[in-house]
């Protein structure tokens, strides 16, 4: 049964004072039961779908042109005089 191995994955992780990520969450019946049962990490598709790091860091985090190498910089800055 999925949801007892579940609990027991979660009783352990707690008595080990270790931190759970859920991942392959695709449903709020899913997120709902992990929440009810101590869970406090998760990913999957209920949060949003793969995608390449650029996008990622491009909707993200300010200032995400400094992630990226030097080539890159270089073409996104404006041209000097």
């Amino acid at each position: 049964n999925d949801a007892a191995i579940v609990r027991t994955i979660l009783a352990l992780a707690k008595s080990l004072d270790l931190e759970v990520v859920a991942e392959g969450v695709e449903t709020t019946g899913q997120l709902s039961f992990l929440r009810l049962h101590g869970c406090e990490g998760f990913q999957g598709y209920l949060f949003g779908r793969p995608g390449p790091v650029e996008l990622f860091e491009r909707e993200h985090l300010p200032g995400h042109s400094a992630l990226l190498g030097p080539a890159a910089r270089s073409s996104q800055q404006e041209p000097q005089p």
